[in-house]
């Protein structure tokens, strides 16, 4: 049934109640002897002149949908059959006490949405759960690990020592020329990228669902810090990307000669490379398999070598944090300088804006939601990071 139709069927159950009532009411006081009836009598007929209404009204309506269904036959609603039946006629022409109407139904009830005996389908509402499901975001903390900066130019140029000649000496006899060293130096010029994206929702969906919005700019603000995450790693300096860190970084070298080395020995060496550059290693970049298995690295007795299951230890090696991100490849590893070797600049920081982008747009009322922002990567000392393949040796 459709909702009108269940709206006349219950109208028609109400007013066939109500004729119930008053013929028993009637049929009681005429039992006692009452003569003076006439306003009960009017109310009687007053009840079934507005029951016929009603029966009308409801058979209106389903010969319009019995006409909309292509000649099919019709399935009569609960109040038609009902009305219909030789009960329901009796009852009517003598509503007197102990008298009444009924209707068995002989489909069996269902939750079926289909014009059919029984089907009840559409009274079962489906439960809606507020919000929106989200993928699970990825922690990103390569820009944690840098130096922080701010720009007001397109361009980051900085001066760097390119040489240095050490002629420092004892002076031999007084008089005597001291020694002479010589200090060599150059410029380096990082270019101040951007990274963006947009999409494009209707004016309507905005409006009439509010969180949405909001609920956009958050996923648009992840997806722009998880490409600047990429892009501080592995960023190739062509095309807009960013120069990251790994292109400049120093590769691995053994500066001990051991003749062979765990993967932990590999990384703690990989720690003294950095220090002889100078510049004291501050954290490693690992994917976290990798961290993974060094974690389940075992003694000769079985033993875990970093913690235990059930503890709560930080992530560290050599007294250095380690930092897990699927921004770095599988079997790799970066250490070094972070805090002092490179720095970030920022020339606009993360915004979101919205706008009618064009004219088209703005006839269609659609509406484009930019994220984005402008920074530069300066990697001062490239020796003073170690990147490498993760191998015992």
């Amino acid at each position: 049934m459709t909702d009108i139709t269940k709206e006349l069927a219950i109208e028609l159950k109400t007013a066939t109640d109500k004729i119930k009532n008053l013929g028993e009411e009637l049929q009681g006081r005429m039992e006692k002897g009452e003569t003076a009836l006439t306003t009960l009598k009017g109310d009687v007929d007053e009840a079934l002149t507005a029951m016929n209404e009603i029966k009308s009204r409801l058979d209106d309506v389903e010969q319009k949908q019995a006409r909309r269904g292509e000649h099919s036959e019709p399935t009569q609603s609960i109040g038609q059959q009902l009305y219909d039946s030789e009960q329901f006629k009796s009852f009517v022409s003598n509503p007197r006490a102990g008298r009444d109407a009924k209707l068995e139904l002989k489909a069996t009830i269902t939750s079926l949405t289909t014009d059919t005996d029984g089907a009840a389908g559409a009274l079962v509402q489906t439960q809606r759960l507020g919000g929106i499901i989200a993928p699970p975001d990825q922690r990103l903390r390569v820009r944690d690990l840098l130096m922080a900066g701010t720009t007001d130019s397109n361009a980051i140029e900085y001066v760097k020592e390119t040489g240095f000649v050490n002629g420092a000496a004892a002076q031999a006899n007084e008089g005597d020329k001291k020694a002479q060293s010589h200090i060599k130096f150059g410029t380096e010029t990082v270019n101040v990228r951007t990274l963006a994206h947009y999409v494009k929702a209707s004016r309507q969906i905005l409006d009439d669902a509010s969180m949405l919005q909001s609920y956009i700019n958050g996923r648009l603000s992840y997806g722009l810090k998880l490409v600047e995450d990429r892009q501080l790693l592995n960023g190739d300096g062509e095309n807009g990307n960013l120069k990251g860190i790994i292109p400049q970084a120093t590769a691995f070298a053994d500066k001990a000669s051991m003749a062979s080395y765990t993967i932990l020995n590999q990384l703690r060496l990989a720690q003294l490379q950095a220090v002889l550059a100078e510049y004291p290693a501050s954290g490693y970049v690992l994917n976290p398999i990798d961290w993974a298995k060094i974690e389940l690295l075992k003694d000769g007795d079985g033993r875990n070598i970093i913690g235990i299951p059930q503890g709560v230890a930080n992530r560290t090696l050599w007294g250095l944090p380690v930092v897990e991100t699927t921004a770095m490849q599988t079997g790799k590893f970066l250490t070094g300088a972070f805090n002092m070797g490179a720095q970030i600049f920022d020339r606009q920081t993360l915004s979101i804006a919205v706008a009618t982008e064009n004219e088209d747009d703005f006839v269609r009322n659609l509406v484009t939601i930019l994220c984005e922002e402008r920074l530069a990567l300066a990697v001062y000392r490239p020796e003073a990071f170690i990147y490498g393949d993760l191998a015992a040796k």
